[in-house]
């Protein structure tokens, strides 16, 4: 019986392919990639799709912004299946290296940032009685 390396066992599962320029192993996009940018979309309104090239680090990915700033972002197989995928759901998409993210994504994000800070003039809850 042959050696295994253990990145060789997570190519066998097709969890790792080959990535970017620099050779490095990155995740590929899946069905469950798909489903959960599907659902984002059923379940916001306002949303717009912004298409990521593959970099050094990172495979295409679609990010996608409802209208409050909420976002997700996903790997996906290529850049025109990123455009494909949104316009077929009714989803206006950009290329972001192009228009940029949308300066109510980086508002959602401070605001979520805010709220997980805890509130240093307030009291500590007091202890149950009991």
């Amino acid at each position: 019986m042959g050696t295994m390396s253990f990145l060789d066992r997570f190519r066998r599962r097709g969890g790792l392919v080959r990535g970017g320029p620099t050779g490095s192993t990155v995740r590929g996009s899946d069905t469950a990639d798909s489903e959960h940018l599907r659902g984002f979309v059923t379940t916001r309104r306002g949303v717009e799709g912004f298409v990521e090239p593959r970099t050094t680090v990172s495979e295409v990915t679609l990010l996608l912004v409802a209208h409050d700033g909420e976002w997700t972002r996903r790997r996906v197989p290529s850049v025109p299946w990123a455009h494909d995928f949104a316009n077929g759901l009714g989803v206006p998409s950009y290329d972001a290296a192009v228009v940029g993210i949308p300066q109510r994504m980086r508002d959602y994000n401070r605001r979520q940032k805010e709220a997980s800070k805890p509130n240093p003039f307030s009291s500590p809850a007091p202890p149950p009685e009991g």
